[in-house]
């Protein structure tokens, strides 16, 4: 007998359902509010019958209380609530199945690709075999951060190892349908998914090269990433990648040059062996850090297009990519667990983005020199930096619009100060600028 599925605003302990996210043959999956948090999760809840236990998902709970990462999805809780078996999950926007049904540019790409090795690295790492690796199991968060999920069939890597063929039969290595899951089935499956991901289709059995979608494969990617992809989409696991982890190193060294360029045409037609467009690009870049570096603090790249960005910033303002600093390292002394920018130990909360706040840590306050303005709270009036979106003491909203000194220029949209002679995006809305 089948337990009913729960409504919409109905409650389970401290949990307010909002809707059904989907509905699987073991467990159904909802999105709902935590009362007492004050934030969205998801709720994995286990169908009851004759032939589903719990225990797979008390091991899918213990595998990922060991997986702390930013790439693994977190966890946040797991109890039994009016005899129901529930585990609380970070809420994502949707998965990279859905998103795979949209067009995805190349370099969006290879960004989630990276994220997705990182992921199963780290997994890895630690000894876990997923066992399950396809792209309904990456969830999307804000940011086009790509979380890996689902460890409901991983297993522990031991001397030696015994499994049924669990998996999914599109994504599944070929030992691993026959139960003898290894490492390398795991690089065989997030090979298939990241083969998928840059040329638009899943290839098939018997896995033979050139496979199908590999002219649009060619088309977007370099060759040695090309190589890379058949050294992990191999039959014979003893030809792939031993893990994930030097399948990600391997992919990181060749990131950089991961895309397909266009080689620029001289009058007569033929290609010119200098790229003119990035030497521009370069000339201008170096202009802008010479006016604006000392004020906006642009001392990282963009993990898209390299451009100089500050930590402050929500958008690129060369290539317009959310979040372009994220993975670089902040001069704070430590990090926003949601956003991962830096943050001050002597804040309550993060400046850049709408968190929940602080455990406190200290109660004194350390000066900073970047402080130049004060908060608008007449019960707060702690001081700010440039290009604060609130105030990390009392979290109120900065509604004066932050002004670039060197440019007169502000945005359209949010009236903050742009470098309107040198960006294509507004850094702190994304909304293009306009040149007239």
């Amino acid at each position: 007998m089948h337990q009913a599925l729960l409504k919409a605003r109905q409650k389970i302990g401290k949990y307010k359902i909002l809707s059904r996210i989907a509905s699987g043959p073991l467990a159904d999956v909802y999105a709902a509010n935590d009362t007492i948090h004050k934030q969205r999760v998801a709720l994995k809840i286990p169908k009851s019958g004759d032939n589903i236990g719990h225990e797979e998902f008390l091991h899918e709970v213990q595998v990922a209380a060991k997986l702390i990462h930013p790439n693994i999805l977190s966890v946040l809780n797991a109890s039994f609530i009016d005899d129901k078996f529930v585990i609380a999950m970070e809420l994502g926007e949707q998965s990279l199945a859905d998103r795979l049904e949209r067009r995805i540019s190349t370099a969006r790409a290879i960004d989630l690709a990276g994220q997705a090795l990182a992921g199963l690295a780290f997994a890895h790492e630690k000894k876990i075999i997923h066992c399950d690796i396809k792209p309904e199991n990456f969830v999307l968060f804000p940011g086009n951060r790509l979380k890996l999920a689902d460890f409901g069939f991983a297993k522990v890597s031991l001397r030696t190892l015994k499994a049924s063929g669990s998996g999914t039969i599109d994504y599944i290595a070929p030992e691993q349908a026959m139960g003898r899951p290894k490492f390398q089935s795991d690089v065989f499956s997030l090979g298939l998914v990241i083969y998928r991901l840059f040329s638009g289709k899943l290839p098939e059995w018997p896995f033979e090269w050139p496979m199908k979608g590999h002219e649009q494969l060619v088309n977007r990617v370099r060759p040695e990433i090309v190589t890379w992809l058949k050294n992990a989409i191999q039959l014979d696991p003893a030809k792939r990648f031993p893990t994930a982890i030097e399948m990600h190193a391997e992919f990181e060294r060749l990131k950089s040059h991961a895309r397909k360029q266009k080689r620029p045409k001289s009058r007569n037609g033929k290609t010119n062996g200098r790229n003119h467009g990035s030497s521009w690009r370069q000339l201008q870049w170096r202009q802008f850090q010479r006016e604006f570096k000392s004020v906006l603090d642009t001392k990282h790249q963009c993990r898209r297009c390299e451009g100089p960005v500050a930590e402050s910033m929500h958008a690129c303002p060369w290539c317009g990519i959310d979040h372009p600093s994220r993975g670089s390292e902040s001069s704070m002394p430590s990090n926003c667990p949601r956003c991962e920018r830096g943050v001050k130990n002597d804040w309550n909360y993060c400046a850049w983005c709408y968190g929940p706040g602080f455990v406190e840590e200290t109660s004194r306050r350390y000066p900073d020199k970047r402080y130049s303005a004060r908060c608008a709270n007449k019960r707060c009036r702690e001081p700010l930096m440039p290009f604060m979106r609130y105030c990390p003491w009392c979290r109120m909203k900065v509604k004066r619009p932050w002004k670039l000194p060197g440019s007169r220029k502000s945005c359209r949209a949010c009236q903050w100060g742009i470098a309107h002679e040198f960006w294509n995006y507004c850094a702190w809305c994304r909304e293009p600028v306009r040149r007239e």
